[in-house]
């Protein structure tokens, strides 16, 4: 089982510099604990390049192989509609490389257009993802194409733990990071980060939707099933061998929310700060916002990081 490092993510942060956003961080309502309160800030993410951290792992990828001479004139290849095809079309097209993205011929519309206004070549095949992965793992088997995956690579990782670096940087003293967690790229990335610096992760999946904490459970990545509001971003359905790892050191916390509850605080977001996120992004918040949740100590400095925006609003 790999194990991600320190150094990897410090390379990463000087590989992608002046290539993503810098991370925003703003001080939120402090949050009423027993004996006092806690600080809490909201690490603003979702205005990453193309709304979503995968921004960083994207780019890191690319750059990681270009140096390494490994980045074939075939460009790179995904199969992914979401977050993470969207993040390596734009990191392809930034660094001139060609990108072939795969998507089920059941794709919404949207996405396919969106995926095209970053210059990608979007092939649609069969009528569910595993047919497009498929596809697309045989494209890269016969033109050498570098195939990328949405989070399972310690490229893309490392990537996403940049974020972390930079909120050292912006909140002197903080005690406790807090994200969510999906197949576990960024959470691997962050926690990794966080480890080195003595501050606590928590990890927030929904109760229906918890490929990390059943990895933690059985003490392997383990197939669950997928049900919930947050599955559009969050629901890999199993954790990466990087994520479990990460997961098993001292300082990380494991924790489920409801629906009920991811709702509740994406709301809140909308209503509190004008921030329309993605449902992801609310089960972070709703980690330290549920009475099942995680539970700070009065002046505990908590940041939640609010790791996309890809969402249609009109619900809000």
């Amino acid at each position: 089982m790999g194990e991600l490092s320190y150094a990897e993510i410090k390379a990463a942060a000087t590989r992608i510099a002046g290539r993503v956003r810098p991370v925003t961080v703003t001080r939120a309502d402090d949050l009423a604990v027993d004996g006092g309160a806690a600080e809490l800030y909201l690490a603003l993410e979702f205005t990453q390049h193309t709304g979503t951290f995968k921004a960083r792992g994207a780019q890191n990828f690319l750059l990681a192989h270009r140096e390494a001479g490994t980045l074939p004139a075939a460009g790179v290849t995904i199969a992914s509609g979401g977050n993470a095809g969207l993040a390596c079309a734009w990191a392809a097209r930034e660094q001139a490389v060609p990108a072939t993205v795969f998507l089920p011929a059941t794709a919404p519309q949207v996405k396919v257009q969106r995926l095209r206004s970053y210059g990608a070549d979007v092939r649609l095949v069969g009528a569910e993802y595993a047919d497009a992965l498929t596809a697309c793992l045989e494209f890269a088997d016969v033109t050498g194409a570098l195939a990328s995956h949405a989070y399972d690579h310690p490229d893309i990782a490392a990537g996403a733990g940049t974020v972390m670096i930079e909120l050292l940087e912006r909140i002197h003293g903080l005690d406790t990071v807090v994200v969510a967690v999906g197949g576990g790229g960024l959470f691997a990335g962050v926690a990794t980060v966080a480890q080195q610096h003595r501050i606590r992760t928590i990890a927030v999946e929904p109760e229906n939707c918890r490929a990390l904490n059943a990895a933690l459970q059985a003490g392997r990545p383990v197939d669950v099933p997928l049900n919930s509001v947050a599955a559009d971003s969050l629901g890999a359905r199993r954790a990466s061998d990087l994520a479990l790892r990460a997961a098993q050191h001292e300082g990380v916390r494991s924790v489920l929310v409801t629906d009920a509850e991811i709702v509740r605080a994406r709301q809140a977001l909308w209503d509190d700060y004008r921030f329309a996120v993605e449902h992801a992004a609310g089960t972070g918040l709703a980690g330290v916002r549920s009475p099942t949740g995680y539970r700070p100590s009065a002046g505990e400095k908590v940041c939640v990081v609010l790791c996309g925006a890809n969402t249609d609003p009109a619900d809000l």
